[in-house]
């Protein structure tokens, strides 16, 4: 992120945020139109789903999702990987509101960041917000009822639902490379389906760290313990979440340097220069700009995003929530 070549636009933090070029108009087209349907589905289905409690979560869990993302880890073969996080997200909110959640991470960091394409965004969304969650929602609960629901079908499923996902949704990336002509089939395919195979380890030991984390402080979120706790610990839950994801982006100038799963491919496939610059820039590449110390800069940069993606992912279930009660009470 730090050190890209200025030849090519940085696609650091971008596990499968797909740059502009990679794409054929067409084809952005199509998932531009699949996602807007998706997106519009989720916020109707989540608008019937969402309690109390899981409105501040989708703030919680999008912030510490997308400081999550910031922390790029080194993978064998010099490449690199980063959270996802639909696995998490669909597991505790169930894959509706999973979607929103997802959505507002890869819209914020396309628009505010430059994280993406905007022309590609259908597509990425696609792929991270819909995919991903349905994906690793499925995996879960077919693992967890194979497991007869013992507790430790929670973590093998919640470690394989997020294998599961990076992988498939890799392999749609590929399929898209392929429709559009970047990179053929036989070739976009093994790719980043093999490279993404390690990096899901990654986001497979991340979740599982994550389900431990709350089954050990919050075994209700996970269905492991009957009944809820009052609101006064659960706004200390989600504040204590939020700081978290703070910290996580203070964490960001740790990351590793080296080239994540779609750009290494890109790299070694050869069509690393089509990817395009966007069209403006605001906060690129993960830099506050105006600041001289990278490194700082870097940190402000993830304090600003967690903090507005939690308040929009936050927005978008208080709006969803209000909506159906005021539906409710009107009928």
């Amino acid at each position: 992120m730090l050190f890209a070549p200025q030849s090519v636009p940085a696609l650091v933090g971008s596990q499968m945020h797909i740059p502009d070029g990679f794409l054929s108009v067409l084809v952005s087209l199509v998932f531009w139109l699949l996602s807007v349907i998706g997106v519009g589905v989720a916020l109707w289905r989540a608008g019937q789903e969402l309690d109390e409690r899981k409105v501040p979560l989708m703030g919680v869990l999008g912030a510490t999702i997308f400081a999550g993302q910031m922390l790029n880890f080194a993978v064998a073969g010099g490449t690199s990987g980063h959270l996802m996080g639909a696995a998490i997200a669909a597991i505790l909110l169930g894959p509706w509101p999973a979607v929103l959640v997802m959505t507002s991470v890869v819209s914020i960091q396309a628009l505010l960041f430059q994280d993406g394409g905007l022309l590609v965004l259908g597509a990425n969304i696609f792929n991270m917000a819909i995919v991903g969650p349905f994906v690793a929602y499925g995996v879960y609960h077919t693992v967890l009822k194979l497991a007869r629901e013992k507790p430790w079908g929670t973590f093998l499923g919640g470690f394989v639902a997020a294998w599961t996902s990076i992988v498939v949704a890799a392999l749609v990336v590929a399929l898209q490379l392929a429709f559009s002509g970047t990179s053929p089939a036989n070739v976009s395919i093994p790719a980043m389906g093999l490279i993404h195979m390690l990096i899901g380890l990654g986001e497979g030991l991340i979740t599982v760290g994550a389900l431990a984390f709350l089954s050990a402080t919050r075994r209700d979120l996970l269905g492991l313990a009957p009944g809820r706790t009052s609101r006064r610990k659960d706004r200390f839950v989600w504040l204590g979440g939020l700081l978290i994801a703070i910290a996580l982006a203070v964490l960001s100038p740790l990351a590793s340097g080296h080239p994540d799963g779609l750009e290494w491919v890109a790299e070694e496939k050869g069509f690393l220069d089509a990817a395009q610059d966007a069209p403006y820039e605001i906060i690129p590449d993960y830099v506050f700009p105006g600041l001289s110390n990278v490194q700082f800069a870097t940190i402000v940069a993830g304090i600003v995003g967690t903090l507005i993606v939690f308040g929009v992912a936050l927005g978008v279930a208080y709006l969803r929530r209000q909506r159906r009660t005021s539906t409710a009470y009107e009928a």
